[in-house]
């Protein structure tokens, strides 16, 4: 035997002993692979490391020896969810600050093993750094940098240096917010494209989302882009134009991230005595939430509902639309913003994205295997098959037939690391317990 040989077989072993020592093996599960809907009963799935190993019918596939067993007999297996426009602050660009690591929590505990961020600030590319190290829990990150906006930059060539500054950062996309002029628009996006960065989020009024299809941007985020390429709320929406711009949308295939209720929030619409009841603002430091409950307050008036519920009902059409038509959509909320806990607010997002007229398994998705597309190349994630990332969700439903299970998920698993439902439970009461005492409401 050659030399390279028997330094392969080495390593194979070794390999081959530390994926044992942290072997998983989920047995008499079905099994939502989200490669359609169709569901595999009965199925062993094998996590070996943090990746999907093996899965089979559970009569065919041997658990190894010493390896953790979940039963799942009578459960649903189903890869875990993304946000895809949510936010990380750090404060003071302090990594250790108790609030990120009950942020990140939050996150696992709801079944979200993604997160994309969407506002780079400091302290973000070491939180991402210490996660991927396994230094620190959390799911993985998917940063966009600095904001590209009518403050952060002036000229042409001052947009293509602040690209290039982006991506020697080690930042994974850019952000764009309103404000460039489209001569500022268009050189970023250059740049961006020379360099092989994606950039995405609002839509530049100089711009225009027919414009910004044409540059390449990468996700439409919040929907807002689309009424104003319509003309709303000046004009009624029509309907050939809508669905002839969300065919464009599939056609550049771009992803569009709705966050809904967000919106509903930003708009005036929800009565900030029922949201202020809402359990999961227990596990938000209070100082924040009085700040939303504030404005909520300040935004929310009875005489104008009428123009707001318009104005969502017409959000909602949007969205029906691109669903329709076959166009790529990405779950996000945009959390934390006003009353959007992360992790919760996604359970919220998906109810009023059903409701807009999408299939709970369009929703499912769209935080599942459309993720998967969208970063195709950068991570193995959104499907359960072997090779893939191992971040799961079990749940005691089919939630398929009700997306409501996945708030009583029986276990999260992260990059393999399995969190059960009786430690999530644990590890929410000391939460919500500690915010208690220290911030009196």
């Amino acid at each position: 035997m050659s030399i390279v040989k028997i330094y392969s077989a080495i390593v194979a072993m070794v390999l081959a002993g530390a994926a044992l020592a942290n072997e998983v093996a989920f047995t008499g599960v079905n099994v939502l692979t989200m490669h359609d809907e169709s569901v595999l009963a009965d199925q062993t799935v094998l996590v070996s490391g943090d990746r999907i190993t093996a899965l089979g019918p559970r009569d065919q596939v041997g658990v190894p020896e010493g390896a953790t067993i979940i039963e799942g007999r009578g459960q649903y297996l189903l890869p875990g969810l993304a946000e895809m426009h949510g936010h990380t602050p750090v404060p003071q660009g302090d990594v250790d600050h108790p609030l990120v690591a009950d942020m990140m929590f939050l996150y696992i505990a709801n079944g979200v093993t993604t997160v994309r961020g969407m506002l780079g600030a400091r302290g973000q590319l070491e939180l991402r750094r210490r996660i991927r190290d396994g230094d620190m829990e959390g799911p993985s990150l998917f940063l966009a940098g600095p904001s590209f906006n009518g403050n952060s930059v002036s000229s042409p060539a001052q947009a293509r240096q602040k690209v290039r500054q982006v991506v020697e950062q080690g930042w994974d996309l850019l952000k764009v917010h309103p404000g460039l002029t489209r001569g500022e628009y268009d050189a970023m996006a250059e740049e961006a494209h020379r360099l092989g960065i994606r950039f995405a989020g609002h839509v530049p009024e100089d711009v225009g989302l027919n414009h910004a299809l044409s540059m390449g941007q990468d996700t439409f985020d919040h929907i807002d882009g689309y009424l104003q390429q319509l003309g709303y709320p000046e004009h009624e929406l029509n309907q050939e134009s809508l669905r002839d711009l969300a065919v464009r949308t599939r056609d550049s295939r771009a992803w569009v991230v709705p966050t809904m209720v967000l919106w509903d929030h930003l708009i005036g619409l929800g009565d900030p005595a029922e949201l202020s009841q809402w359990p999961e603002l227990k596990y938000w430091p209070s100082s924040q939430v009085e700040t939303w409950e504030r404005r909520q307050q300040a935004s929310y008036s009875s005489d104008k509902l009428a123009t707001r519920r318009a104005y969502s009902g017409a959000r909602s059409r949007v969205l029906a639309m691109l669903d329709d038509v076959g166009a790529g959509i990405l779950l996000g909320t945009d959390s934390p913003q006003v009353f959007s806990v992360p992790g919760f607010s996604i359970h919220r997002e998906m109810a009023a994205m059903v409701n807009a007229g999408m299939s709970p398994y369009a929703v499912l998705r769209s935080g599942t295997s459309n993720v998967g597309h969208y970063l195709q190349g950068v991570a193995a994630v959104g499907v359960i098959a072997p090779g893939m990332r191992a971040d799961l969700i079990l749940t005691p439903s089919n939630p398929m037939h009700g997306l409501e299970t996945l708030l009583e998920n029986r276990g999260v698993m992260v990059r393999g690391r399995w969190y059960d439902q009786a430690e999530i439970n644990a590890r929410l009461k000391g939460l919500a317990d500690r915010i208690r005492r220290g911030e009196k409401r």
